[in-house]
């Protein structure tokens, strides 16, 4: 007179009779049928008569508790004038629950096959309207009540220990599924942050590439237009660019403009490196990813100080090779004038 009554909750198929999706559930395991996958198509092809204008797929295959296998299939119908479709689900299903396919679908080790397809709101209405045989009509409408997404989640009784233990089974497995797909999940971001730190690293290189290309170029510029302008009178706008250029070298030689900050950080560096060697008798132990991280950093930093060195070399001669090239044009446009 005592037993388990209880009501749980499962999610409502969406898919449509067009979709012609079927769940046969296999005696078997897993690994079997993945490996014995294209015989199984071939039997299942067979009990469908052999027909050459239908096709038997496999949507998908997953595990379930006590050795069994949920295998969804669905069947294609070619037309003589090419075309194609699926077999709606319902006629699917009706042709496996004849006596004769049944029993053969048994021998290849199907127990349960069922169509998946959504339930029509008139089916649904009559299902939360009758209570299932053996659960209390309070229990029903409590459940109703209680459900927290009534368009997505349907209640299902659950009546005895067994049938609790089956959707614990079926619950911890969808748990495994689902952390073994994180795990890929993990695995793939994982993956596609070395590659963004490989892509960044190699963006950096030709940012450097394209600084220096661009300095050759400039240089090679600054050579064609003295020769282009040797023996022309120096115009306004050339003075101008001239006055600009002696502002731009009197900023980079200033104390506390770039020059002198590069100092500092340089002073700063060769203090870190000072105290580095004092402390190097100490022994500390540092956790090999903080100390990766580290590297990295300081890795960084002395390349983007090492990239503004190089950047402020080759502006200072660009400078001066303007300058000399401007100091060698004047005497020659003074000699055609005079």
């Amino acid at each position: 007179f005592v037993h388990l009554q209880a009501v749980g909750y499962s999610l409502m198929p969406n898919n449509k009779d067009e979709d012609g999706l079927v769940v046969l559930v296999f005696n078997r395991k897993e690994t079997d049928i993945r490996s014995q996958q294209q015989q199984l198509v071939e039997s299942l092809h067979k009990i469908l008569g052999g027909n050459q204008t239908l096709t038997v797929n496999v949507e998908g295959v997953k595990t379930m508790p006590d050795d069994q296998t949920e295998v969804i299939i669905y069947v294609v119908e070619r037309s003589p004038n090419g075309t194609s479709r699926r077999v709606p689900a319902t006629t699917l299903y009706a042709h496996f629950e004849q006596a004769n396919i049944k029993s053969s679908l048994q021998q290849l080790g199907v127990s349960l096959s069922m169509a998946r397809t959504e339930l029509s709101p008139a089916q649904v209405k009559q299902l939360l309207q009758n209570p299932p045989a053996g659960v209390d009509p309070i229990i029903w409408e409590q459940a109703k009540v209680d459900n927290p997404d009534p368009d997505k989640l349907i209640p299902v009784p659950m009546v005895g220990f067994k049938e609790l233990l089956r959707r614990l089974k079926v619950q911890d497995q969808m748990t495994k599924q689902h952390q073994t797909r994180l795990d890929i999940i993990s695995e793939d971001i994982s993956e596609l942050q070395k590659n963004q730190t490989t892509t960044m690293a190699k963006i950096a290189q030709y940012k450097r590439k394209l600084m220096a290309l661009s300095h050759r170029t400039l240089q090679v510029l600054i050579k064609q237009e003295i020769q282009r302008k040797s023996g022309y009178a120096i115009q306004a706008d050339e003075e101008q660019l001239r006055v600009q250029l002696d502002t731009i070298q009197c900023e980079l030689n200033a104390p506390t403009q770039f020059k002198g900050r590069l100092n500092e950080l340089m002073s700063q560096i060769r203090m870190q490196n000072h105290f580095g060697a004092v402390r190097a008798e100490e022994r500390y132990y540092i956790d090999a990813d903080l100390l990766r991280e580290i590297k990295q950093h300081l890795k960084q930093q002395q390349e983007g100080l090492s990239h503004l060195i190089s950047i402020i070399k080759d502006d200072l001669e660009d400078i001066k090779l303007i300058e000399h090239g401007l100091n060698e044009s004047i005497p020659i446009r003074g000699g055609v004038f005079s």
